[in-house]
């Protein structure tokens, strides 16, 4: 009987026992289950899963990383939409992915979404043109094209090359500004010169009114003295030199750079839109074509 009673009274459990037994179990379950959950996660971030929402180039994943876009294909990718909605009415993504794409383009540094609206209609009539599908004429192209020469547009700035359209070696050129600054610089002197001379024979009276306390004296230099020398210095690069231009550009032939002067010296007539020069290091004769910004080979020299 004592036998009996300590089997029944080893396999007979309280209430409270079972409970705690079973809530034993049942946490060691649960907590098999989260390292399971837990274990899935990871390996589901070691495979490299992504949100299929995502857009490639904003990917910070593995995967991301062996598919992200270099800088050249997000530029094609903006003009390309630009294309679609300005001139084919069907656009290609969402207002929401262009502006991401815009903004991811000016964190890494682009030029492409600060172009004036002139510099993106060339890029994608450009684009357009290399597809295969031109929207605009030849003609309404070299205008665009020359209008940003003008403007000094570094987009259209090519250097020597060979003009398939043309069958010349042509280059581009542009502005020297530093030249056409140093042109004006001596009638800046003279200007200055008159100036300190007015200034002795009325008894330093300008010196008066420049000293003037504030705001006398600033109105007086910037709204008066500086300005009337701009326009003296002015007048006197104008008698001297009219509608003077300095470009400056690669020579086709062996990449030297040059220089060529347009205008009229003294009332004596210049060239206005072509002039020829030789090329100081390779002695090519070479033209400038001031209304298209071009250097046209004529005649190759001995190449250095």
């Amino acid at each position: 009987m004592d036998r009996i009673a300590m089997r029944v009274g080893r396999g007979c459990w309280t209430r409270g026992e079972r409970e705690r037994k079973g809530n034993a179990r049942c946490g060691w379950k649960m907590e098999r289950t989260n390292r399971t959950c837990v274990r899935t996660r990871a390996t589901e971030e070691e495979t490299g899963t992504v949100d299929s929402k995502m857009l490639q180039y904003c990917d910070i994943s593995q995967r991301g990383k062996r598919s992200q876009r270099t800088l050249g294909e997000m530029e094609m990718e903006f003009i390309g939409a630009m294309e679609k909605f300005y001139y084919e009415g069907k656009p290609n993504m969402s207002n929401e992915e262009f502006d991401l794409l815009k903004e991811e383009l000016m964190w890494e540094g682009s030029s492409v979404v600060m172009l004036s609206p002139l510099e993106q209609r060339f890029l994608e009539v450009s684009m357009a043109y290399a597809a295969g599908n031109p929207v605009v004429t030849d003609q309404e192209y070299d205008e665009i094209k020359n209008e940003l020469k003008k403007q000094g547009s570094s987009v259209v700035m090519q250097g020597p090359r060979c003009s398939i359209r043309t069958q010349q070696v042509v280059s581009d050129c542009q502005l020297d500004y530093l030249r056409m600054t140093l042109l004006n610089l001596p009638a800046t002197l003279l200007a200055l010169g008159m100036l300190f001379v007015a200034d002795d024979l009325s008894g330093f009276g300008i010196t008066y009114l420049v000293e003037l306390p504030e705001p006398w004296g600033f109105f007086t230099t910037w709204g008066l003295v500086l300005p009337g020398l701009y326009l003296v210095a002015s007048k006197l690069t104008s008698v001297v030199l009219r509608d003077a231009e300095v470009l400056s550009g690669p020579c086709p032939n062996c990449g030297n750079q040059t220089v060529s002067f347009f205008g009229d010296i003294l009332g004596v007539s210049g060239n206005r839109e072509t002039n020829t020069i030789k090329c100081e290091k390779c002695a090519s004769t070479l033209e400038y074509n001031a209304p298209k910004r071009e250097i046209v080979l004529k005649e190759a020299g001995n190449q250095a």
